[in-house]
This record gives C-alpha cells, structure tokens and sequence, in this order.
C-alpha cells in the first residue's frame, strides 16, 4: 500500500513500528464507517507561517479587524505577551496554567465585548488576514466527506472565525463540526456574548460536549 511505502522513506522516524503498524491495521479493518477525524485548528489545520511570515491565529484574525485604539492594541499585546509565555512554561503543570488561561481567555473576550463586532467584520477579518490551511486541507476535508467520515474540529480558539476560515480558504461540509469558543448574537448579527462554557487549552476534554456548531 502507498501509505506503508511512505512510511518506509528515509525521513520517516517511528519511534515504536510496531505500536504504529498496530493502529494502522486497526484503521483498515474498522473501515470508514467506523472512523472518525478529531483535529485541532490553530497551527493543526491552519498553517504557522507563510513566506517565512507568522499567520494569525483565530483569536488573532479578530483581534486585528477590530476597530480598537493603539493603546487597547498594546493592552491586548501585551497581555497575550504574558500568558502565551504561561501557556507553554515547561515547568508549570497543567494545573497550574488553569487559572492563568482562565485569565487570558476572560480578558480576551472582555476586550471583544468592548466594541461592535457583526458577522459580516468575521467575515471582512478573514478575507483581509494572511490566514491559510494546510496544504492537503481541501482534498482531506473532500476525501471525508465523500465517504461519509466525520470531522470534528476541536479548538480553543473561536468558531466563528475558525469556520469562516475553512469556508473562504476550503469548503465546510455536513460532515463536518465544530467544537470551540462561539459568539451569541441579537437579530442585527451584533455579538452580545459567548455561548456555553469558556474553552480553552487545558479543558478541552471537559469542553467536548459544550460549545459546538453541527
């Protein structure tokens, strides 16, 4: 099989062949209806760099089509500034972080409840940013969906900016959901919250079953 092949090409290091092997028959016999896809989206899905340039994340897409003052902008800096470097402590534990991504992601989302934010400004922020997928993406979203394999995209980042991402750079099927941080709005399209329980990059295992879009 090609896969196999592949996996036998110089520049593929496998740590325990056999474990690997293992899973893989596991997939062949269970088949696609019994298959299903859970990936992550920021830097998983999305791409971290173009042209040797940093792509936003999510949060990052918004943040920038914002109409915020050059000193929310700096406020909003820094504080990502400090909790990204918390975020990824190696020496702190898991929980330890909790608090701290409880901070940040409140912050983050008391920053958005500061200004106008329409569906149609996700919309503009993702046109205008340098946001790209993966290369592969679109023909493994296709793939799936032609054969019926549900995809669920997990993140702590923010739904609506992740699914219009997806729609503008790809194509988002029935086949497809996702399970993040999305937006309430009033019969304007004018954000007036979040909608259920706050997810973020240490509880997402609690958040499988909150906020989610079919």
């Amino acid at each position: 099989m090609k896969l196999l092949e592949k996996l036998q090409e110089s520049h593929v290091h496998i740590k325990d062949e056999s474990s690997v092997y293992a899973k893989l028959e596991a997939l062949f016999k269970g088949g696609a209806s019994s298959l299903q896809i859970i990936s992550d989206f920021d830097m998983t899905l999305s791409r971290y760099s173009v042209n040797n340039q940093r792509c936003p994340s999510s949060h990052g897409i918004l943040e920038a089509g914002m109409c915020l003052s050059a000193e929310a902008k700096e406020h909003l800096h820094e504080t990502n500034k400090k909790y990204r470097a918390i975020e990824i402590d190696p020496h702190m534990s898991p929980d330890e972080k909790i608090p701290f991504m409880l901070e940040w992601w409140g912050k983050a989302h008391s920053a958005m409840g500061n200004v106008v934010i329409s569906k149609s400004m996700i919309k503009n922020a993702v046109a205008t940013s340098t946001a790209m997928l993966k290369d592969g993406c679109s023909e493994l979203f296709n793939t799936l969906h032609k054969h019926s394999v549900p995809l669920l995209v997990f993140s702590a980042g923010l739904g609506d900016v992740i699914e219009e991402v997806i729609r503008q750079k790809s194509h988002f099927h029935p086949n497809m959901k996702t399970v993040s941080n999305f937006m309430k709005f009033n019969e304007k399209d004018i954000m007036v919250g979040f909608d259920g329980l706050l997810i973020h990059s240490f509880n997402k295992n609690e958040g499988s079953s909150g906020s989610g879009n079919v």
